[in-house]
């Protein structure tokens, strides 16, 4: 019996009234009484069956009306119903004011996240997780590679019953019911609302890493920062260049910009066009809008992002080279100019080729340097006088930036 309800956590015995769950039938009976005012005579019998039937025959015989989703228990239908749905949340985490419906989920929530625990670890690969379910489902799609649900419309395969309805309501139907008020993005759930209202206008960042205290709006955020930046685990490589990406989408991204040249961005005042929709924004904010919010106190020089003004204090005004190359003596004070140097001066890379006289360069913003002062003519007569090159040059620099940003979060 202690083996069982403490150790595995079965709670066995739950009340026919509200659908609570009990470890032993002695607190039902007392909650039966309690609460609901249960002679003793009528107290129910101990319902051992809804563990049976929901983990044994996997049956979910409780469906919410208002969303469709299935449960194989009353009691989680209620939690469900009262949580989501009804928005009561009477457990606030003291560190981040994160709201839980059920105070078991509030101390989960505090373990995993603030005092970053994973006590469950696969036995196949080592990796941990701090809950168990996320390292059944782990176990399951990765190891066993099962993906037993399927959608009817395209086929797509999900591993959860709850992910295949997800992609249903918002893939193929197409459904946003989470409108912000501030800025009238939708989203397909009302976490996500909440987590952009928290992260985007409110600008809190509650998750920090323990190793290097940066500090992240989301929780994902800082689990991808962790895995790739300090575990070096990217198992998404480029087929083309054999870079290596944290994250699936990062990849996806990476390989439609960079080598299928897409730029699907276009602005409004210029027709220039963008690979990511944050270029797009940046290009307006800088170029069209004049827009540079960051001022160094040592130099007056100023900048868009708050990112690259800390990267400047550091690099300019501190000093700091972090990055040695492991084939020469040199160091950088960014990585991504480590990198640069180690593909065009070690390994000879010149991706960059002038198309006027096929003269190959390390770097674009060296070939753009070479058309202005070689093919000068040429140059200003097939380009007005309206400084593109000059813009081109700079959000390659820009670009390089972000990339390197990209990369270090690689998602």
């Amino acid at each position: 019996m202690h083996i069982k309800t403490v150790h595995d956590g079965c709670k066995d015995f739950a009340c026919v009234k509200c659908g609570e769950k009990f470890k032993i039938k002695s607190y039902l009976i007392r909650h039966q009484i309690k609460v609901h005012d249960f002679g003793k005579k009528f107290v129910q019998k101990p319902n051992i069956f809804p563990r049976q039937k929901t983990v044994q025959e996997g049956r979910e015989d409780f469906t919410c009306s208002k969303c469709e989703k299935e449960f194989g228990r009353k009691y989680n239908l209620l939690i469900h119903q009262s949580t989501v749905h009804e928005g009561l949340r009477d457990y606030a985490c003291d560190r981040c004011e994160k709201k839980f419906g059920e105070k078991s989920k509030l101390f989960r929530h505090q373990k995993t996240v603030h005092e970053n625990r994973k006590d469950y670890a696969c036995d196949n690969c080592g990796q941990k997780f701090g809950h168990k379910s996320s390292l059944v489902i782990h176990h399951k799609t990765i190891h066993e590679g099962r993906k037993d649900y399927k959608c009817d419309d395209c086929e797509k395969k999900f591993a959860q019953k709850s992910d295949l309805l997800f992609h249903q309501k918002t893939v193929h139907e197409g459904r946003k019911d989470f409108a912000c008020e501030k800025c009238e993005k939708k989203f397909t759930q009302k976490q996500a609302l909440l987590s952009h209202l928290k992260v985007v206008h409110e600008k809190r960042k509650d998750f920090a890493c323990v190793k290097c205290k940066k500090k992240f709006g989301k929780k994902s955020n800082l689990l991808v920062h962790q895995t790739t930046v300090h575990d070096g685990q990217k198992y998404f490589t480029c087929n083309k260049c054999e870079k290596q990406f944290g994250k699936k989408s990062n990849l996806i991204r990476h390989q439609n910009i960079i080598h299928e040249g897409h730029r699907d961005y276009a602005c409004d005042r210029c027709a220039q066009k963008f690979g990511l929709k944050q270029y797009l924004l940046l290009h307006q904010k800088t170029v069209h809008a004049g827009h540079k919010d960051y001022a160094c106190d040592k130099c007056e020089k100023k900048y868009v992002e708050r990112g690259s003004f800390i990267k400047h204090q550091k690099t300019v005004h501190e000093g700091r080279k972090d990055y040695a190359c492991d084939k020469c003596d040199m160091k950088f004070g960014l990585k991504w100019t480590m990198i640069l140097h180690q593909k065009t001066v070690h390994e000879g890379c010149k991706d960059f080729t002038c198309d006027k006289c096929d003269k190959k360069f390390g770097k674009r913003s060296n070939m753009i340097e070479h058309q202005e002062i070689v093919h000068k003519e040429v140059f200003i007569a097939s380009n007005p006088p309206d400084k593109s090159h000059a813009l081109t040059a700079y959000y390659d620099r820009e670009s390089s930036s972000m990339q390197s940003s990209l990369y270090r979060n690689s998602v």
